[in-house]
């Protein structure tokens, strides 16, 4: 492997651990309770009628900013 893939690479396997965890998180937010003392940022939490949709605003701000600098970085 090319020396200058290694980053790409340890960035993808840090996005694949990070959507490992947030499949996780909605079956451990059926037997957590207190997920709502955290801070929004950090996870959101919204159930209704047994459906349970968990994700992390936190995460998903920086992969969007992931995602614009890989854009202008590659135009440039």
């Amino acid at each position: 492997m090319d020396a200058s893939y290694r980053p790409f690479t340890l960035l993808g396997l840090l996005f694949i651990i990070c959507g490992v965890i947030l499949i996780a998180l909605p079956f451990v937010a059926r037997h957590l309770p207190s997920l709502d003392n955290l801070p929004w940022i950090l996870i959101w939490v919204y159930r209704s009628d047994g459906f349970y949709f968990v994700t992390s605003p936190l995460l998903i701000i920086v992969s969007i900013i992931s995602l614009i600098l890989q854009l202008i970085y590659r135009s440039g």
